[in-house]
């Protein structure tokens, strides 16, 4: 038997995008996956059609919040209900190309590192390539994500056999960072994949899109999530707000 992997899917409101999520991820070449779902209080007809869809394939779950409670309680939510050997993360308006899971435990065999992630391709709400692709670096350590966090949820991929479940701080933003941070608190980094292997998705509402507070809540995590000193934390920042005009350049 092959090696369970545990997808982790928060979702709030995301009718428009989740069957197409569903389906990148039930055409992948490897097969033994569980996708766990957790709504975060949708008042659309995400559940419906998560509902219509279980019918057809018992690999996929699907939990509802009482209340919306933020993407980092969705994610925990799942983290804590995860049976796999790897655990791997995608939101639901993304998509993956048909082998990350094959290519992500392939990488992670080959190159014995138990945390990868991969480059992606960004489009538009109407998966438009308007914007040039996100191209990872080979490897990135702790102090790196500090200055950018160039892993994202749609390619992060972790063996948590080896490392063990470990779940997000309770923020409202940066809670991947949070996480991804405490892996490379006990390995010395993450290897990445180069060439592209999913889709995300820039949608104009989103909460990574929304620039009036950013800078407030990264500050806030370089201070009460990491308690980095204030010297330290306006190093990182300063890395930070460059790279970050860096990345969103088309």
């Amino acid at each position: 038997m092959k090696a369970l992997v545990s997808i982790i899917t928060p979702t709030f409101n995301s009718a428009n995008y989740i069957a197409e999520t569903i389906a990148s991820v039930q055409n992948q070449t490897y097969l033994n996956w569980e996708m766990i779902i957790v709504d975060d209080g949708s008042s659309d007809e995400t559940e419906n059609i998560v509902a219509s869809i279980i019918e057809n394939d018992k690999r996929i779950q699907f939990y509802k919040l009482d209340k919306n409670s933020g993407p980092a309680v969705a994610r925990n939510t799942a983290i804590e209900k995860a049976k796999g050997d790897f655990m791997t993360f995608i939101d639901a308006d993304d998509i993956w190309f048909p082998a990350f899971i094959e290519n992500s435990i392939k990488t992670i065999k080959e190159q014995n590192v138990p945390f990868v992630f991969s480059s992606y391709k960004r489009a538009n709400e109407a998966l438009e390539f308007i914007y040039s692709d996100f191209i990872v670096p080979k490897k990135v350590t702790y102090t790196d994500i500090l200055k950018s966090n160039a892993i994202s949820c749609l390619t992060a991929f972790v063996d948590i056999k080896s490392l063990g479940k470990k779940f997000m701080p309770l923020i409202r933003k940066r809670q991947d960072m949070g996480l991804w941070l405490q892996y490379l608190k006990i390995i010395p980094f993450a290897y990445g994949i180069q060439e592209s292997q999913a889709i995300y998705r820039i949608r104009e509402n989103s909460l990574s899109r929304k620039k009036s507070d950013l800078i407030k809540y990264q500050w806030q995590f370089y201070r009460e999530v990491e308690q980095l000193n204030l010297l330290q934390a306006t190093y990182y920042m300063l890395h930070w707000m460059y790279r970050g005009f860096m990345k969103y350049r088309n």
